[in-house]
């Protein structure tokens, strides 16, 4: 990210961040090694990561894509890290990130690494 000057009406300025570059949610499923369809589940529910962190890309009229900033790569990995601590810990994360019954039993059926 950069950082850049804003300009406010009062005169004032402060830093605020801009996102330079995002990563599609494709390059980070590979990136971390983890199953497509778990990480397209917990981005689909925004809320599971911080606001501005997943960034819809439109490829076309009706057509998008879902890319993470850094700082949601970041905070995906250390939800999936912080999840995976027992195996109790990691089934709870899934009942509760996952809304996907068929894909919350395939999940867990493997090992949570």
């Amino acid at each position: 990210m950069e950082l850049v000057a804003a300009d406010h009406a009062s005169g004032g300025g402060r830093l605020m961040a801009i996102v330079s570059h995002v990563c599609t949610l494709d390059h980070v499923t590979k990136m971390l090694g983890e199953d497509p369809e778990l990480l397209e589940a917990i981005v689909y529910k925004d809320d599971n990561l911080s606001y501005g962190a997943i960034i819809s890309v439109y490829t076309g009229p009706d057509e998008t894509i879902t890319a993470l900033t850094d700082d949601g790569i970041d905070e995906l990995k250390d939800m999936l890290r912080d999840a995976r601590v027992t195996t109790e810990t990691w089934h709870t994360f899934l009942d509760d990130f996952v809304d996907d019954e068929d894909l919350v039993a395939r999940i867990k059926a493997q090992s949570p690494r």
